[in-house]
């Protein structure tokens, strides 16, 4: 397992209790995007589509936003525009992609299904179509169908590390063609994801267990709020589950801080594409909470890795 520590590593936050912060992932994260980001894209060159849409679900179009830097490498990011699962336009911060589109790989900003009004099942559901989506239009947006990657933190990299684990091939008979298009992605780069909700912090910590059952279980879209449906719900919903071979190269960075999502959950996350032999990378931040002024200049990290995974 490759980690790298960016410098000396302080006290590191423990597990225990972790279930209880979960809710509130959304509301801090898109505060830290919102001040990390900023406003500085003056001085970039690039074309931003709004709102095209990607899918219709119960009467309502998902849309995502494209940006296409003045000059484009072939390469398309799916950024995952999600906290807590919850999703909205106005969280799109042209700031806090910077760094991607300076290196000319086109944005895709998604925007999903939010909790909750929908499970993290059919969240992913819309992350697959946004993928097939841009897969099937990639002449369009001027991006190589075969050089597709994903990103977004918390619970946009839970996302992300769940559709790189989980894509799959499309529907050769399937009557809308965007069906057809296989959704599996390239590359995986995201910060400070939940990946295992039933070791969550520690061995044997459950994220459902007593009183959280009943504020998770619709969350994880559990049959009922029995402890059995709930834990079978949240092992579904950890990407974890699905790591096999196949999926892509992966690289997650994580504070040691991090009092929301445990360092533990990247750690056990990558120790398992060690297992199946992915190539992969931990950046481990120390001092570093759960999302930190400074996260858009890392996303270079993210830009570094997109680009030697995904370059011709």
């Amino acid at each position: 397992m490759e980690t790298e520590r960016r410098e000396p590593r302080s006290r590191r936050a423990r597990g225990g209790g972790q279930a209880r912060t979960l809710c509130v992932l959304g509301l801090i994260l898109s505060a830290v995007i919102a001040a990390a980001g900023g406003s500085r894209a003056a001085d970039l060159e690039y074309q931003r589509v709004p709102d095209v849409i990607y899918h219709k679900k119960g009467g309502v179009a998902l849309t995502l936003d494209v940006f296409r830097p003045a000059k484009q490498t072939g390469i398309g990011i799916l950024f995952m525009v999600s906290g807590g699962w919850v999703s909205n336009h106005n969280n799109i911060n042209i700031g806090f992609i910077r760094k991607l589109l300076e290196r000319g790989q086109t944005v895709f900003a998604v925007v999903h299904g939010s909790q909750p009004k929908y499970t993290i099942p059919e969240i992913v559901q819309d992350v697959d179509r946004a993928t097939r989506f841009v897969r099937h239009h990639a002449a369009t947006f001027g991006v190589d169908p075969q050089r597709l990657g994903i990103a977004g933190g918390s619970a946009g990299g839970h996302l992300s590390l769940t559709q790189g684990a989980r894509g799959k091939a499309g529907s050769p008979e399937a009557k809308d063609p965007i069906d057809r298009e296989p959704s599996q992605v390239q590359a995986v780069a995201c910060f400070f994801p939940p990946t295992d909700f039933l070791n969550y912090g520690s061995a044997g910590e459950n994220a459902v267990r007593g009183q959280t059952l009943r504020a998770f279980h619709h969350v994880f879209g559990a049959k009922s709020d029995s402890a059995a449906d709930a834990e079978a719900a949240a092992r579904d919903c950890s990407p974890i589950t699905y790591v096999t071979k196949t999926m892509p190269p992966t690289l997650i960075v994580h504070g040691d801080a991090d009092k929301l999502v445990p360092l533990q959950q990247s750690e056990v996350f990558v120790a398992r594409l060690k297992d199946v032999g992915v190539e992969h990378k931990l950046v481990v931040m120390p001092g570093k909470a759960h999302g930190w002024p400074t996260l858009s200049d890392d996303v270079s990290l993210l830009a570094d890795w997109f680009d030697q995974h995904l370059k011709q």
